[in-house]
């Protein structure tokens, strides 16, 4: 069974893709950028400002999934610049305080709308 999901509390898909998809257990998120909802604007304040903004639209789309961020497996996690990692990283260490995910973080050439940050994520749906 597969169960297209669309948050109404997180930014619109900025292209032909779905918030997430639940399938056998599992929410495949697909990954937020900074964008505040209901703006085309991405958070003000650098790569601390977006990172907290993604986790707040990644928290929405879980929610809607049946998640949250207690249930994530897994995490990927794309920087505009390795420059950035260890604010990043601060940031990230507050969203997930024991027993954190897996990750992976690359560094890429260009995120979409000029962000700093993307994480995408995978969770379990929650009992």
């Amino acid at each position: 069974m597969r169960k297209v999901i669309s948050a109404s509390q997180a930014p619109a898909a900025i292209g032909p893709y779905s918030h997430a998809v639940v399938a056998n257990g599992l929410v495949y998120a697909s990954g937020q950028v900074g964008l505040v909802p209901g703006t085309k604007a991405l958070a003000e304040g650098g790569i601390q400002a977006q990172t907290h903004q993604v986790f707040a639209n990644v928290k929405a789309v879980l929610e809607a999934s049946g998640s949250n961020l207690g249930s994530v497996i897994k995490t990927t996690v794309f920087l505009q610049t390795m420059d950035d990692f260890a604010a990043m990283n601060e940031i990230y260490a507050t969203y997930f305080t024991a027993e954190p995910p897996a990750r992976s973080t690359v560094a890429v050439a260009k995120l979409p709308l000029g962000a700093l940050v993307e994480i995408e994520v995978v969770a379990l749906v929650s009992a």
